[in-house]
């Protein structure tokens, strides 16, 4: 009798007990969602990349395959895992393609039509990214065949009997093309990512799009050509998408007119490619420059000596170029040393990192224009069939992956970014 009495008091407890728990158990969810600020756009101040009112020297890099391996399901785990190697390394920036132009799992199938899973392989990559709190360059389209690239562009003009040329270099001045290349940008820009929901051109994700990787267009010495496209594609893009920043994808070879043509590049040849730095960067659509670094590939029968003092010489000279010319952030896209050279050893690549680490820090903590570097390129194992011979497992070489969390530290120390817990954290055990 006496426990039926009090059956109402149990039940009343028990409600209580069943509150409190649900209560507890979500709190700190709450309060941690709370606690996230929302990520805002990066936007350019001057020669300085800024978020939030705060400069950022971005320390990154280069995984071009992410797209590719999202679109299977067996493969897709591999982006998920690489971002949170780079957070983990306290990179903050991975430059990767938004483009597959025809051939296997192609995201541009034919002119104007897309496969929906390849794009929803994209939308992952941009979502998985959010999570790891890593920000993305887009690359736009490739100047080369790999995925696509201009070739298969001007294929399809010539396919549909409306391209002026087979040559590769009409993709920069036939009008058909253009227009393929303008409705391509249209669909991207625009597209609303299936996980998240938010608009490509409306997800502060997004660091920037790159218009071209490694543009060249030798049929013009000139560069009047390539210019006329840049002038045009970058307008087309901002008239869609003011909110992201843009840059060209250039590898920072002076043109015939520049006087540097002579003193600074690495040979005669780099000035007979249609492009050239300080014109194509000064365009007033383009946000930032950006520059590659492969002395080892650039030039013959150097000494790893005679490369190293290269890539000094060609960092600072972009970087006063930046300051002087262009007053624009300098960010070094790419960066590396093949592990083919003749010469090669295991210890040159640490020493060519730590030279460009060191000279972007240096321009940094001068507040100089040198806005960070980009590595070429990293993966994770088993995927040996996409690395080359400047790929990186990073947690495989010691000796990088503590260079990349010192570079990480050393940027975030000159922002101030060293107050936040997570830096602070991966700088108080650098592994």
């Amino acid at each position: 009798m006496v426990v039926a009495k009090n059956r109402p008091m149990i039940r009343i407890l028990g409600f209580f007990i069943c509150a409190a728990f649900i209560y507890l158990s979500f709190r700190d969810l709450w309060l941690n969602h709370k606690r996230k600020p929302e990520l805002g756009f990066v936007n350019r101040n001057g020669t300085q990349f800024v978020v939030d009112g705060k400069a950022l020297y971005v320390n990154g890099w280069n995984s071009y395959w992410f797209m590719d391996h999202a679109v299977n399901e067996q493969s897709r785990n591999l982006v998920g895992e690489m971002l949170e190697a780079g957070a983990k390394m306290g990179l903050t920036v991975c430059r990767t393609w938004a483009f597959n132009d025809g051939g296997y799992n192609a995201l541009q199938i034919s002119p104007g039509r897309f496969d929906e899973r390849v794009f929803k392989a994209l939308d992952h990559v941009i979502a998985e990214a959010r999570k790891h709190d890593v920000r993305l360059l887009l690359s736009l389209v490739n100047n080369l065949q790999a995925y696509g690239g201009k070739t298969q562009y001007v294929k399809w003009a010539w396919q549909e009997g409306v391209g002026l040329s087979s040559n590769n270099d009409s993709f920069f001045f036939d009008p058909s093309i253009r227009n393929y290349f303008k409705n391509y940008l249209k669909a991207l820009l625009t597209r609303k990512n299936s996980i998240t929901g938010i608009e490509y051109r409306n997800d502060p994700t997004i660091f920037a799009w790159e218009l071209i990787n490694e543009p060249r267009c030798s049929s013009d010495v000139s560069g009047n050509t390539l210019q006329d496209w840049i002038e045009e594609m970058t307008g087309f893009i901002k008239s869609i998408d003011n909110k992201h920043l843009l840059t060209v994808g250039l590898e920072g070879f002076y043109g015939p007119e520049s006087p540097k043509r002579l003193t600074v590049n690495p040979e005669q040849w780099a000035s007979q490619l249609g492009s050239d730095f300080v014109r194509n960067s000064n365009s007033s659509n383009i946000d930032f420059a950006s520059v590659h670094i492969y002395p080892d590939h650039w030039f013959h029968n150097q000494s790893f000596e005679e490369h190293l003092k290269f890539a000094v010489k060609w960092m600072q000279s972009h970087i006063e170029d930046g300051m002087k010319e262009l007053k624009k952030p300098v960010l070094f896209a790419e960066f590396g040393l093949s592990n083919m050279n003749k010469d090669y050893e295991p210890s040159q690549r640490d020493k060519f990192y730590r030279v460009i680490f060191d000279v972007v820090y240096k321009s940094a903590k001068r507040r100089k224009s040198g806005a960070g570097t980009l590595v070429w390129q990293l993966f994770m194992e088993g995927m040996e069939e996409f690395s080359d011979d400047f790929g990186i497992v990073p947690h495989e070489q010691d000796s990088i992956y503590r260079l990349m969390i010192e570079q990480s530290c050393r940027l975030g120390k000159v922002t101030g970014h060293l107050n936040e817990h997570k830096l602070r954290q991966l700088c108080s055990h650098k592994r």
